[in-house]
């Protein structure tokens, strides 16, 4: 079997359409797939519509947290959230914090990159992002349209990451709260790239450690972001702390350039998930539904 389990639409910052990405993933030959967009379910319903025969789908989000260490480093880091409960009130509540929170945080570095001159507008923006969650790939892509760079690769090294003035911080959930919503409301959580260290700074061990104490399932350990000697520190991690060891492409059509399927969860990995109780159930033929 064939799985991904981290995947992205329109509804937060990837280029393809729910319905688009169940069609990318049948063309990969893929089993099994996850939508996780970020901080919201809106693709489901689509994706699970398109859902060609033969495939799985899996319905989750990948939930925006934050975790302040004890050198008072603040580091940015996201869990995945399968099968959780969309209509749970507490998670749903936060989640459309989250949204919000994007949206300004956009719009504000839209207008730091105007005010230096660049040619982009938060009308731009927000027509990319097509009612979805707003996210920085949308504004790499507004200047790529606008000549600025060439890829949005390039728009984030250049001017939209975090070490860079136009950058505007995000007021994130603190990681230990997202393990106890996603929980609560029936979720499998998952580490997503742990030690994804191009992005920024990472967990120590012991914060994972402290992580799965509070009910965190597992680890993305396969991931395009990890460096070799990273992703089997993060397999090491995992079997230490009794986590499932998951892999996945997170895809995000031509917002990145990692195809879909490019990394895979081994079935016995996505079995071991399974045998936990959750809201919800994946939906296609492998799953019985």
């Amino acid at each position: 079997m064939r799985i991904d389990l981290h995947t992205h639409s329109t509804a937060s910052d990837g280029t393809d359409t729910p319905a688009q990405l169940m069609a990318a993933a049948a063309r990969a030959a893929l089993d099994v797939v996850a939508i996780t967009d970020h901080d919201t379910t809106a693709g489901w319903d689509e994706a699970l519509a398109a859902r060609p025969a033969g495939l799985t789908v899996v319905p989750g989000v990948e939930f925006s947290c934050v975790h302040l260490d004890g050198e008072g480093r603040r580091i940015s880091l996201h869990l995945l959230a399968y099968l959780v409960d969309p209509n749970d009130p507490p998670i749903r509540a936060e989640w459309q914090r989250l949204r919000d929170s994007r949206r300004v945080r956009g719009r504000t570095m839209v207008e730091n990159l105007a005010a230096d001159g660049y040619p982009v507008t938060w009308e731009q923006v927000s027509g990319l992002a097509a009612g979805g969650s707003v996210g920085r790939p949308h504004i790499g892509r507004a200047l790529v349209e606008s000549g600025v760079v060439p890829d949005v690769d390039a728009a984030f090294r250049d001017l939209l990451s975090s070490r860079r003035p136009y950058y505007v911080r995000k007021p994130d959930t603190d990681v230990f709260e997202a393990i106890r919503l996603i929980r609560a409301a029936g979720g499998l959580p998952v580490f997503a790239h742990p030690i994804a260290r191009r992005r920024g700074p990472v967990v120590f061990d012991e914060t994972v450690a402290a992580m799965a104490a509070a009910g965190m399932i597992g680890l993305e350990v396969d991931h395009p972001d990890h460096e070799p000697d990273d992703r089997a520190h993060a397999a090491a991690l995992a079997r230490d702390l009794g986590l499932i060891a998951t892999g996945s492409s997170d895809y995000h059509g031509t917002n990145k350039p990692t195809p879909i399927g490019a990394r895979l969860t081994d079935p016995a990995a996505f079995e071991e998930l399974l045998a936990h109780s959750t809201a919800r159930r994946p939906i296609g033929d492998s799953s019985g539904r």
